[in-house]
């Protein structure tokens, strides 16, 4: 059986018009269990394929943490690491597909998938992609800039020395509280804004403005079940990345998966 790809073929040159507003859908903590379960189910539906996209990200996070301490720029780990998750929507995008297709019943394979994902580079998905590393960038710069105000006497040569001042120093303990109430603050601006914003763009024929409006009307519809979400996310991706980001095998094709599950519920369906 063929499969079929999202939507009809589009032309290069083709340029995304308006779109309706979709109608923001009310969820409940029952819809994120139902999600959360649908996610676990695609996961073990195809564990190898899943597991692929979790392991190809957790190596990538794997290098970036040596070149860094081969470089020895030990003080831009932590926040390389703490913003590592934020790109994860997009990263994730292979498994919004993989969910489209396994809830459609539609067969797939490797070729299907990563030539869906790299059509999304004549659509609208590079522009949120482009969203997603700005807010990653923003909050690099923000790092870098408390850390030289508030540490601006203290030298650390090595990633001891830099824990050992960002932990058990006045100063440091300083630093952890204004960068964590400033990467709080952007993490709830990226996350507002992508929800479910990256899975609609690669169901849907729309411009990234409405999909992140759209996003954001489900948080401010929803702010408590979203807010559930997000802190599940959140620790479940950190405390991934303890195990030398290996933990993200597993739970990044799970929480993609879940997502995909928890867009469909939180934005009414196009009609017809």
């Amino acid at each position: 059986m063929t499969s079929k790809t999202t939507g009809p073929p589009l032309p290069d040159n083709l340029t995304p018009q308006p779109s309706a507003m979709p109608e923001a859908n009310k969820v409940t903590a029952d819809d994120i269990k139902a999600s959360l379960k649908a996610g676990f189910s695609d996961f073990l539906a195809r564990p190898v394929m899943s597991g692929f996209f979790g392991l190809f990200y957790a190596v990538f996070g794997i290098l970036v943490v040596w070149c860094l301490v081969w470089l020895g720029k030990v003080w831009m780990i932590i926040p390389v690491s703490v913003g590592f998750p934020l790109i994860a929507p997009f990263a994730a995008s292979g498994l919004y597909e993989m969910s489209r297709r396994l809830q459609n019943e539609e067969s797939f394979g490797w070729s299907e998938i990563l030539t869906v994902m790299a059509n999304q580079r004549k659509r609208e998905m590079g522009w949120m992609a482009f969203v997603t590393l700005f807010i990653f960038w923003v909050w690099f710069y923000q790092f870098r800039t408390v850390l030289v105000i508030v540490l601006q006497d203290s030298s650390f040569s090595d990633l001891d020395g830099f824990l050992n001042t960002i932990f058990f120093t006045p100063e440091g303990w300083t630093f952890l509280a204004i960068g964590t109430c400033v990467g709080a603050f952007l993490s709830a601006v990226l996350f507002s804004v992508t929800v479910v914003a990256m899975p609609m763009l690669l169901d849907r024929e729309m411009d990234f403005i409405t999909a992140m409006l759209t996003s954001i009307r489900v948080v401010k519809k929803n702010p408590m079940v979203m807010l559930a979400w997000a802190a599940i996310i959140s620790v479940t991706m950190l405390l991934s990345l303890v195990p030398a980001f290996l933990g993200l095998i597993f739970t990044l094709p799970i929480l993609g998966h879940t997502t995909w599950h928890l867009y469909q519920r939180a934005v009414q369906p196009v009609e017809g």
